[in-house]
C-alpha cells in the first residue's frame, strides 16, 4: 500500500480515529477519578545457604538461583497466606502480593498492595516473619525423626549407665567392708603373732641378763627375730591397706572374692555402655550439624515502611493508555471495514481489478432545488462538473480517432449509480461541442431521462416498435436550449423489453438514428438485466459508470466479462458522484479546487469582473482561504509531479508513440486509448497513421 493510500485512509477515517482518541482519553481520565487509591509497601529478603566447598562455583550459582526461585514461589503458597491471615485476623488476597527476584542476586523483592498504607506495610513484614518460621519448620522436619531416635537411644543408654554406676557403687561398698573385715582379721592375727614373738624373745633374754643364753635359746631367739622381721612388713602393709580402705572408700583390686569379680564385670559393662553413649552423642552432633548446613538462612534486609504516596490511580498514564487503546481500536475497526469492503474506490482499484482506465471524474452534483433534476451542464456551464463532462467528451473524441463513435451506450453494474445523469450531461456536453446529438432512453424498465426535462413519457422509443407509422421526429423532444440535440424518452413500458432490443427492428432504428445525428447517447438499464448486454453488442462503444465505495467488484467484473463475451467495445470507466472534498479522485484534475471554478458567494470587493459570463448571470468569486484546501492542493501537486515523472519515464521506455498526448489534459487516464506504434526510421511520413490501432 502506498503512502498516498494511507493518507487517504487517514483523511477518510480521521473523524473515527480522533473520536476514538478523545473517547478513550475521557474514559481513562473519568475511570481514574473513581478509583480508590492503592498503596504499595515493599520489603527485601536475602536468602543464603551455608557455605559448602564440595561443588564448583557454577554449581553453587545455579543452586542459589534455584533456591531463590523456590522461596519466591513459597511466599505465595496458601499455607503462608493462611498463616498471615490467621496472625493478622484478616483475609489476605493473593493477588495483592507481588514477589520477584532481583536479577543476578539472592535478594527477593516483596511488595503488597492495599488501600490502607498501614496495613500494606504490616502485611509485608508479617509475610517475611511467617516465611522465616515456615522455613525453620520445613527444614527441621527433615531431621526431626533422626534426632528424636538418637535422643531416645542416648536417654536409654544414660539410664543403663546410671544403673550400672549404682550397682558398681553398691558392689564397691560391700567389697570395702569385706576387705576391711579381712584386713582387720589379718592385722589382729599378725599383731597377736608379733606380740607372742616379742614376748618369747624378751622372756628368753630377760632370765639372766648378764649371762650368755644357751645355744638352744639363741637359736630360738634367732628364729623368732627372723619370723618377726617377716611378719612386721606384712603387718605394716595390712595397716596401709586398711588406711586406704577407710580413707578412699574404694576396694582394692582383687579377684579372689566374689564381690571383686562382680565389681570387675560391672565396670567392664559400664565401659561398654559409655562407649555406646559417646558414639550416640557423636551421631546426634553430626545430624544437628547437617541440619544447620542444609538450612537456608532467610533474613529481612530491608523492612517495609508505610508508604506516603499511592501508586494507583495515575490519571495521566491511564488517560494516555486509554487514548492509545481507543485510537488502536478505531484504527482496527477502520482497517477491518476497509478490508471487508469489496467496492471499487479509486482509479487504481479499477485498473487492477477490471483492467480498464478511468476516462472521467464526475463529482457529486448538488442541484439548486433539492429533489429536482436538471441538466447540470446547461444550468452551470462554468462549474467543475461541466468541465468534467467536457473532459469526458474530449477523451471520447480521442478514443474515436480510428473508429468514430456514433453510438455510445452508458450503463452501470447496479442501479442508483448515476448512469442517467452521466448520459444526460454527456449528451449536452457533446452538443455544446458542435455535434448533433440524440439522447435515447433505452431503459424500458425504469426510465429516468424524462424526469430531467419534465417531459411526458406517453410516447417514446418503445412506441417506434409498436407503431411503424411513427418517426423519430414525432417522438423527439427539444434538448433544453440546444438546437442540435434531441431527447427521445423510453415511452410506455413494454412487456418484453429484451426481445424488442434484440430484434431486427432495433437495428433499423439504430441506423435511422445514426443518419439523423452525429452521436447517439443511449441510457441503458444496469447490467444485472440482459438489456445492457444486447445493446452493448450493437453500439460503437460502452461507458461503464462506477459509483466509488458503492459499486461492488464482483458486479463490475461480471459486467465487464459479459460485455467482452458479446464483443462490446468498452471505452472506459466514469467515476460518478465523487465527494467534492475528496481530492484523491481528482489526480490530474486539481483545478476542481481552484478559486476559478468556485461558485460560493462573496462580497463585491472580492469579485473579479474579468471572469464574469452571461451564462452564469453571476460573477465567479474567490473563496475564503481554507487550510484543508491548501493542504489538498499541496498533496495534489506532489502526486501530480510524481506521476508526471513516472509517465515521462514510461514514454521513454515504451515502444509506442505518445507525442500527440500533449493535447490530453490527463495523459494517465487516456493512455489506453491514444497510443500507436512508433514510426521506424525507414517508414514514410504518414504511413504510421495507417497502422494506428486502439488497444
Amino acid at each position: 500500500m502506498e503512502l498516498k493510500q494511507y493518507l487517504t485512509l487517514f483523511r477518510r477515517w480521521g473523524w473515527l480515529l480522533i473520536g476514538g482518541l478523545v473517547l478513550g482519553a475521557l474514559s481513562g481520565y473519568i475511570w481514574s477519578l473513581y478509583q480508590r487509591p492503592v498503596y504499595e509497601a515493599s520489603t527485601r529478603i536475602l536468602v543464603t545457604r551455608a557455605p559448602q566447598n564440595t561443588t564448583s562455583d557454577m554449581t553453587n550459582y545455579l543452586t542459589d538461583q534455584q533456591l531463590t526461585q523456590t522461596y519466591v514461589q513459597l511466599l505465595t503458597t496458601q499455607p503462608v497466606i493462611d498463616a498471615v491471615s490467621l496472625k493478622l485476623g484478616s483475609v489476605i488476597d493473593p493477588l495483592q502480593i507481588n514477589v520477584k527476584p532481583v536479577i543476578n542476586t539472592q535478594i527477593i523483592q516483596l511488595t503488597f498492595d492495599d488501600n490502607d498504607p498501614q496495613r500494606a506495610a504490616t502485611v509485608a513484614n508479617t509475610l517475611v516473619e511467617v516465611l522465616i518460621d515456615q522455613n525453620e519448620n520445613l527444614q527441621s522436619g527433615r531431621y526431626t525423626t533422626t534426632e528424636a531416635s538418637l535422643q531416645a537411644q542416648i536417654k536409654e543408654i544414660q539410664g543403663q549407665i546410671d544403673s550400672l554406676q549404682s550397682q558398681i557403687d553398691n558392689a564397691s561398698t560391700q567389697a570395702v567392708q569385706d576387705q576391711l573385715a579381712e584386713v582387720q582379721t589379718q592385722i589382729a592375727n599378725l599383731q597377736v603373732e608379733v606380740s607372742g614373738l616379742q614376748q618369747d624373745i624378751q622372756s628368753r633374754t630377760s632370765v639372766v641378763p648378764s649371762a650368755t643364753p644357751q645355744p638352744q635359746d639363741q637359736a630360738k631367739i634367732s628364729d623368732d627375730k627372723a619370723r618377726l622381721s617377716q611378719i612386721q612388713p606384712i603387718l605394716n602393709l595390712y595397716q596401709q591397706i586398711y588406711t586406704n580402705l577407710v580413707v578412699l572408700g574404694q576396694p582394692m583390686n582383687s579377684g579372689s572374692t566374689s564381690s571383686g569379680t562382680r565389681l570387675s564385670q560391672l565396670q567392664t559393662t559400664l565401659g561398654l555402655y559409655q562407649q555406646i553413649y559417646v558414639n550416640l552423642l557423636n551421631n546426634l552432633e553430626t545430624v544437628q550439624l547437617a541440619r544447620l548446613q542444609n538450612t537456608p538462612n532467610v533474613v529481612q534486609i530491608e523492612p517495609a515502611i508505610i508508604p506516603d504516596k499511592p501508586i494507583r490511580p495515575r490519571p495521566l498514564l491511564y488517560t494516555v493508555l486509554a487514548s492509545v487503546i481507543g485510537l488502536m481500536l478505531m484504527a482496527a475497526i477502520a482497517f477491518l471495514i476497509e478490508y471487508l469492503d469489496d467496492t471499487l474506490k479509486t482509479p487504481e482499484d479499477i485498473e487492477r481489478r477490471l483492467g480498464l482506465s478511468v476516462i472521467g471524474f464526475v463529482t457529486n452534483i448538488e442541484y439548486s432545488v433539492k429533489d429536482k433534476k436538471e441538466v447540470y451542464v446547461l444550468e452551470q456551464p462554468r462549474s467543475p462538473v461541466s468541465e468534467a463532462f467536457r473532459l469526458l467528451r474530449t477523451n471520447l473524441e480521442f478514443s474515436g480517432i480510428d473508429k468514430p463513435l456514433r453510438t455510445i451506450l452508458v450503463t452501470s453494474a447496479g442501479p442508483c449509480e448515476g448512469k442517467t445523469t452521466v448520459s444526460v450531461n454527456l449528451a449536452a456536453s457533446i452538443a455544446q461541442g458542435g455535434k448533433s446529438v440524440i439522447l435515447l432512453d433505452t431503459d424500458l424498465r425504469r426510465p429516468q431521462i424524462h424526469t430531467f426535462f419534465n417531459l411526458p413519457n406517453h410516447a417514446g422509443f418503445s412506441d417506434l416498435f409498436r407503431n411503424g407509422s411513427l418517426s423519430i421526429k414525432m417522438v423527439g423532444h427539444d434538448f433544453g436550449s440546444l438546437k442540435d440535440a434531441v431527447v427521445i424518452t423510453s415511452g410506455n413500458p413494454p412487456s418484453n423489453p429484451t426481445e424488442l432490443l434484440g430484434s431486427e427492428r432495433m437495428n433499423q432504428l439504430l441506423n435511422s438514428l445514426k443518419t439523423a445525428a452525429d452521436v447517439v447517447v443511449m441510457d441503458s438499464p444496469p447490467s444485472m438485466v440482459a438489456d445492457a448486454q444486447i445493446l452493448s453488442a450493437k453500439v460503437d462503444g460502452v461507458i461503464l459508470v462506477v459509483y466509488p465505495s458503492h459499486t461492488q467488484v464482483d458486479a463490475a467484473l461480471a459486467t465487464v466479462e459479459q460485455m467482452k463475451r458479446t464483443g462490446a467495445r468498452i471505452l472506459g470507466v466514469v467515476l460518478n458522484r465523487i465527494p467534492q472534498n475528496d481530492s484523491y479522485y481528482y489526480t490530474g484534475y486539481h483545478y476542481y479546487h481552484l478559486p476559478y471554478y468556485s461558485t460560493k458567494k462573496a462580497k463585491a470587493k472580492d469579485l473579479e469582473p474579468q471572469l464574469q459570463t452571461p451564462a452564469l448571470n453571476k460573477p465567479i468569486i474567490r473563496p475564503q482561504v481554507d487550510l484543508m484546501q491548501v493542504w489538498h492542493r499541496f498533496l495534489n501537486i506532489i502526486i501530480f509531479g510524481v506521476r508526471y515523472r513516472r509517465r515521462e519515464k514510461n514514454k521513454m521506455n515504451s515502444q509506442f508513440d505518445w507525442s500527440y498526448r500533449r493535447t490530453v489534459p490527463s495523459g494517465r487516464t487516456q493512455s489506453v486509448w491514444a497510443i500507436r506504434p512508433k514510426a521506424k526510421a525507414d517508414t514514410p511520413i504518414g504511413e504510421d497513421e495507417k497502422s494506428r490501432k486502439p488497444l
